[in-house]
């Protein structure tokens, strides 16, 4: 049954979420804490494109705005009820696709491995020594060993990444879920109506009352 207080509990959850995969977005700007990276362009794409800055802060902002009928939802009409549980579906379908798009390209982030200073054929270059050049060549994430030398300059620049893009991966996928999980709740919602479940307890306990204060007589 469709409940609000399940979703007042996602929609707090969802704030802490999306400071975590944007304090992790702007970690990724800053290798090893440097700035001169950034203004020199020397820091992979994916992490200047900032999804898990804007793209948190879209799917938090377009979650808290679709709240305001947890307070007041219960008291009004059943179709009035439903038409908003349908919009908030929609916010909720946009926030989760947007989500998705975060976890995507963060992804593709962490498979591409990052721009970093390597020694290659030509000597010492900016690229992404670790990105896969054939379909069949493993992954850089299954070979540890590859880290400490494949980079010198950002130091620890592969961790660096590995730690903060899985970070903005989690929160994302969190968020998709969390969207998915109200999307089923206000289902529910419009389904059986606003607190369903609460009422038939109400009656259910109104009965009793009614019943003992019978017996008693």
């Amino acid at each position: 049954m469709y409940s609000t207080r399940c979703s007042r509990c996602l929609g707090v959850f969802m704030v802490p979420v999306a400071i975590v995969s944007t304090l992790a977005n702007l970690l990724l700007l800053f290798p090893g804490m440097h700035y001169h990276y950034l203004l020199e362009d020397h820091v992979t794409s994916q992490a200047k494109w900032c999804t898990g800055i804007w793209i948190s802060g879209f799917v938090v902002s377009a979650h808290v705005a679709a709240r305001g009928f947890t307070t007041s939802y219960a008291k009004e009409g059943c179709c009035l009820f439903r038409v908003k549980m349908l919009f908030r579906v929609l916010n909720l379908c946009v926030a989760g696709l947007a989500a998705a798009i975060c976890f995507i390209v963060s992804n593709t982030g962490l498979v591409n491995g990052p721009l970093c200073l390597h020694n290659g054929t030509e000597g010492l270059k900016w690229d992404t020594p670790l990105k896969k050049t054939k379909i069949d060549e493993t992954s850089y994430l299954f070979e540890p060993e590859r880290w400490a030398s494949a980079c010198d300059e950002p130091q620890g620049v592969v961790m660096w990444n590995i730690v903060l893009f899985l970070t903005i991966m989690a929160a994302s996928g969190l968020q998709v879920t969390i969207s998915a999980v109200q999307i089923l709740n206000i289902v529910l919602g419009v389904i059986f109506g606003p607190d369903s479940y609460s009422k038939k307890k109400d009656v259910l306990q109104c009965v009793t009352v009614k019943c003992v204060t019978v017996d008693d007589a």
